[in-house]
């Protein structure tokens, strides 16, 4: 199928100006000014914006794509999450993983999932493991999984300064690291290892540990929940200022620990990336860490955080949209493929509305959203 889109104001995320965006199946195969609509070449499918703005499809890292929490017993495991809720929110890639339980959320499934979701439009990958170390795998270890499963593209949530971690030694953490960095090489992918950082007082030290006593590069380690405590931000600058990425969970007041990194401890925007924690669990614990409270995640935090770092943090539009695009992308290998419009990417692609809400979104070249509402869903929606 051939698909143009026609008159559309482009961000890639760097503002390109008017352009039309030709289409061939999954791929963005031109850019310019005016394509014209060819002719014998069979059907094709035309969507003239009028001037509306066009940007790269979000990439989610971390979603738990088939639910999670259950730290108040069995009746507190958040459900699995449905195509729409993705796609409705702009987002048309996603990293699922597990979290506090690896006993009845399993790898199998969580593979399964992924699988069913991209069979349903999107692209997706995940991480093997849960909070636990030694952690859970499909195959014998982290290495194998890497090198032999398609969409394993590194370790986690590993856990580390929470209560609920298996408490890892630096040593188990370094064997850890040191499997996702030989299975990455031989499997050819990023061989992440990505980290839940809960409140404790250590925060990220852990990992300055191994990058002080190991050869293991920085780029390898993706800490996430970094805006969860002032002290943790701060650790979360001193690591960007080392040559790493920051992740901040969104929500309603994430923006404000971005806009501290930028201003307060002057890191690049290069240096930042979101994700939303979709379909986790929110818990709440008192000092004696008894479960007090428990939210669930949504996708749909990427795009009001994002809003709020352009609105309230004056962020312009193309610096913005890094954090959810091009500097994700490049956490995860996938630059020039995803996070971008350009020739040779994926049409992953989002239309927004005046207000910045998503009105359509297209997903490897298909139509999944339009006037804001799914109008492809998941098998059983």
């Amino acid at each position: 199928m051939i698909k143009i889109i026609k008159n559309a104001n482009v961000y890639s995320p760097e503002p390109i100006g008017k352009c039309d965006i030709l289409i061939l199946d999954e791929r963005i195969a031109h850019i310019d000014s005016n394509i014209p609509v060819p002719r014998g070449l069979g059907e094709v499918e035309v969507f003239d914006v009028r001037g509306a703005t066009i940007i790269p499809g979000f990439i989610d890292q971390h979603v738990h794509i088939i639910g999670g929490g259950g730290e108040g017993g069995p009746a507190t495991r958040t459900p699995e999450i449905q195509l729409s809720q993705i796609t409705t929110n702009g987002v048309t890639t996603v990293v699922g993983c597990l979290g506090t339980d690896g006993t009845t959320r399993h790898m199998y499934s969580l593979l399964t999932k992924a699988r069913a979701l991209e069979i349903e439009g999107i692209t997706t990958f995940i991480y093997t493991g849960a909070y636990e170390v030694p952690t859970r795998t499909i195959t014998e270890n982290v290495r194998n999984d890497l090198i032999l499963i398609d969409k394993v593209i590194g370790v986690g949530e590993i856990a580390i300064s929470d209560h609920r971690s298996a408490q890892p030694d630096l040593s188990d953490l370094r064997k850890l690291a040191a499997e996702a960095r030989v299975g990455g090489m031989l499997g050819g992918k990023p061989g992440l290892v990505h980290f839940h950082v809960g409140g404790g007082p250590r925060g990220i030290q852990p990992i300055f540990e191994i990058l002080e006593t190991t050869e293991l590069p920085i780029a390898m380690f993706t800490p996430t929940h970094m805006n969860r405590n002032p002290e943790l931000l701060e650790q979360g600058a001193r690591f960007a200022k080392a040559g790493g990425k920051v992740d901040i969970t969104s929500g309603p007041e994430a923006y404000k620990g971005i806009m501290r990194l930028l201003n307060e401890f002057n890191i690049s925007i290069d240096h930042i990336t979101i994700s939303s924690d979709g379909n986790g669990s929110l818990p709440k614990f008192d000092a004696d860490g008894n479960l007090i409270g428990l939210g669930v995640g949504s996708v749909r935090t990427n795009l009001e955080t994002w809003r709020d770092v352009m609105i309230k943090g004056h962020v312009p539009m193309e610096e913005a949209l890094k954090i959810l695009t091009t500097n994700v992308a490049q956490n995860l290998n996938l630059q020039g493929r995803k996070g971008c419009i350009a020739r040779g990417a994926d049409a992953d692609l989002v239309e927004l509305t005046d207000d910045l809400e998503v009105n359509r979104v297209w997903a490897r070249g298909r139509l999944m959203v339009d006037a804001g509402r799914a109008i492809v869903k998941g098998t059983f929606e």
